[in-house]
């Protein structure tokens, strides 16, 4: 049932509640009155009764037809009394007077007999009538309301109507839909919503396309660092580890040589196992595993602070939270992923980090002195990654940067408690 229909039959059956009520109220009100009258025609009915033994000619149809609440009736011989009426008026004429209608005999001088009675009908035709005005005032009533209503809300219904029609289309995947803005102001302000709603989930849409696309540039450009790293570095010291393995056999009587093919096998098994640790350390930094994560925060700012010769100040407060290990990962490589930025992009001699540990809350800061710049309307890779690793953990990312102010990062995360 549409909220339209539902509306027209709260009223509707409103306002039978209320013609009911004020049927009960008329009805009441002209029980007592119509009581008062037929009680009053029972002295009528034994006044013409007395009147007409005495005088026969006083029950003349011309002087008893105009009387109200009284009707006489001419009885045959061998009738005893009229029968009773069966219709609704006589019925509702023994209910309105307990004992039924007062009624007398009236036996004439010349033998004649005339059945007196009290009539109530005229009383219950005036009731009927009432009753018959007052329902068809709340009918009239019911109806100028329903037209009204349907006039005042056809407006708001042909809205949800192409509300509805623009949702569906919206969930299946057309975000180019939009609501006409006009009519009344709420009307306009729920298109006004809807369209700004639809505009920044296309926007949302390409956006994860375009990051899609850029995390899939990426992750080629790592496999292929990878892969050469594996080939032109890794792989040359492996095929001269090889050569130097050979030419031992042919050095093994010459101790120079010997000394010599041995002392480059150790350079470059020293050159293969710190290129296996930079890039075990690129796939994972494995000193979450073994150091507390101030620590390994504070071995990353100087390996930044070396690689890149920037100042790099850490300051740690409170001891170190107990966090998973995948918070810790997330936590560390957005840290490396800010400091990254801020290399690339900052051109900054200094940078201060700040790691505290208050009230089951952790907070990172890091700030630098560099040119700055105004935030980007769209955020790149680097800071989408470092939002999405902030939602992982639950917390909240805020990044300030203005043109000559430096940029500053702040990551609000909060602790379980035991």
């Amino acid at each position: 049932m549409s909220a339209l229909w539902r509306i027209n039959l709260w009223v509707t059956v409103f306002f039978a509640l209320v013609a009911v009520a004020c049927a009960t109220l008329l009805l009441h009100q002209a029980t007592a009155d119509v009581q008062r009258e037929l009680q009053s025609a029972e002295s009528v009915v034994h006044y013409l009764r007395e009147t007409a033994e005495r005088d026969p000619t006083s029950l003349q149809s011309r002087l008893t037809g105009s009387l109200r609440h009284v009707r006489v009736h001419w009885l045959a011989p061998g009738e005893s009394a009229p029968a009773k009426d069966p219709g609704l008026q006589a019925w509702l004429g023994r209910q309105l007077l307990a004992d039924g209608p007062a009624a007398q005999m009236a036996v004439l001088q010349d033998g004649r007999r005339a059945w007196i009675a009290v009539d109530p009908r005229d009383e219950i035709d005036e009731i009927l009538d009432s009753l018959a005005q007052l329902f068809g005032v709340c009918l009239m009533a019911l109806l100028v309301s329903l037209l009204v209503i349907r006039w005042a809300v056809r407006r708001g219904v042909r809205l949800l109507d192409e509300l509805l029609h623009a949702m569906r289309q919206v969930s299946a995947g057309d975000l180019q839909v939009s609501l006409r803005t006009a009519g009344v102001s709420e009307a306009q302000q729920l298109a006004e919503h809807f369209n700004r709603m639809t505009a920044a989930l296309a926007q949302t849409r390409a956006d994860n396309a375009r990051l899609t696309q850029a995390l899939l540039a990426v992750q080629e450009q790592e496999r292929t660092r990878l892969a050469q790293t594996l080939h032109d570095d890794l792989g040359q010291y492996v095929a001269g580890i090889r050569a130097r393995a050979c030419l031992l056999r042919l050095v093994i009587h010459q101790p120079p040589a010997l000394e010599q093919t041995a002392h480059e096998l150790e350079e470059h098994c020293d050159h293969l196992q710190r290129g296996f640790r930079a890039l075990v350390h690129d796939l994972y930094p494995v000193v979450l595993q073994h150091l507390p994560l101030g620590e390994a925060i504070g071995l990353l700012a100087r390996q930044w602070q070396d690689r890149h010769g920037i100042a790099c100040q850490l300051r740690v407060d409170g001891a170190s939270p107990s966090i998973s290990a995948s918070g810790k990962a997330h936590l560390y490589r957005l840290l490396q992923e800010a400091l990254t930025n801020i290399a690339r992009h900052a051109n900054a001699s200094q940078v201060r980090i700040r790691l505290q540990h208050r009230s089951g809350r952790l907070r990172l800061l890091v700030r630098d002195n560099g040119r700055g710049a105004r935030q980007p309307a769209r955020a790149g890779v680097g800071l989408h990654s470092m939002a999405e690793r902030a939602r992982s953990l639950g917390g909240e990312l805020r990044i300030i940067s203005q043109p000559g102010a430096g940029w500053a990062l702040a990551l609000n995360i909060p602790l379980e408690t035991s």
